[in-house]
C-alpha cells in the first residue's frame, strides 16, 4: 500500500526527531539536560515557552503551531492546580498531570483540538485537529516548563523528551515529556499522547514506559 505524501513526510520527520532524542534513561548525553531541551524545540523551529506565551504544536510534528496567551488569570488557576502537589513528588506528579489536562482544554478551541482522539495514528498526520507524540510531547514539556519557571515544581525538575522504539527492536517510534524528583532523580514519563482531549496524561516511571507498547 502506498503511503500519501503527508504521511510519509510526517512520518519521516518523526524518525528524524527521534533520532536526536535520548533512547534510554542512564545514557550518557552529549548535551546537559538544559541543552537538550533547548535542543528540543529547535528540532522542530520552536522558541521556548515563557509564563506569557506557549506554542501549541498540533497536526503532527508541530506542522501548525498555534500561540496561547497565559495571562496573570490563568497563572493563578495553575497556582491553584499544583498547590495540592506540594505536600510529596507523588502528590506533585498527580497536580502536573492535572495541570496538563487543564491547558489542553484552555487550548483545545483556540487551536481546533478540543476532540484530538488517543493514540492516534499515522493515517491522521496533517490533520489540524490531531496530536502525534511529537505534538503530545512538546506541548506536555511546555507547560511543565512553565510551571518550573512560576516556581510551582517543588519536587521536579523537567528533563528533554526521551524516546523508544526506532522500529528495527519491533517497536513504533514514540516519545514522552519527562519529570525528574529532585531527591534521586527518579524520571517519570508524562504522556500526554496515549489519552484524549482533555484528559490527564499517563505518569508512569520512565524504565517502566520504556519497555511498554
Amino acid at each position: 500500500m502506498r503511503l500519501s505524501s503527508a504521511i510519509f513526510g510526517s512520518f519521516a520527520a518523526l524518525i528524524g526527531i527521534l533520532a536526536g532524542v535520548p533512547a534510554a534513561p542512564g545514557a550518557q548525553p552529549a548535551l546537559q539536560p538544559d541543552a537538550q531541551i533547548t535542543e528540543a524545540f529547535t528540532e522542530v523551529s520552536l522558541p521556548r515557552p515563557s509564563p506569557e506565551q506557549i506554542i501549541f504544536c498540533h497536526g503532527y510534528g508541530c506542522k501548525f503551531r498555534t500561540p496561547i496567551a497565559l495571562s496573570a488569570a490563568e497563572h493563578k488557576r495553575l497556582t491553584a492546580i499544583m498547590a495540592p502537589g506540594k505536600t510529596s513528588p507523588e502528590a506533585e506528579r498527580v497536580a502536573a498531570a492535572a495541570a496538563v489536562a487543564w491547558f489542553d482544554r484552555l487550548a483545545g478551541p483556540i487551536a481546533g483540538t478540543s476532540n484530538h482522539m488517543a493514540r492516534a495514528g499515522m493515517h491522521h498526520a496533517g490533520e489540524r485537529g490531531q496530536l502525534d507524540c511529537i505534538d503530545s510531547s512538546r506541548n506536555t514539556m511546555s507547560l511543565l516548563l512553565v510551571l518550573d519557571d512560576l516556581k510551582l515544581l517543588r519536587h521536579h525538575r523537567v528533563d528533554a523528551p526521551v524516546a523508544r522504539g526506532y522500529l528495527l527492536d519491533g517497536k513504533a517510534p514514540h516519545v514522552t515529556a519527562v519529570l525528574a524528583e529532585r531527591r534521586g532523580a527518579r524520571q517519570w514519563a508524562i504522556d500526554s499522547w496515549t489519552r484524549a482531549g482533555g484528559q490527564p496524561p499517563e505518569v508512569v516511571p520512565l524504565e517502566r514506559w520504556m519497555t511498554m507498547e
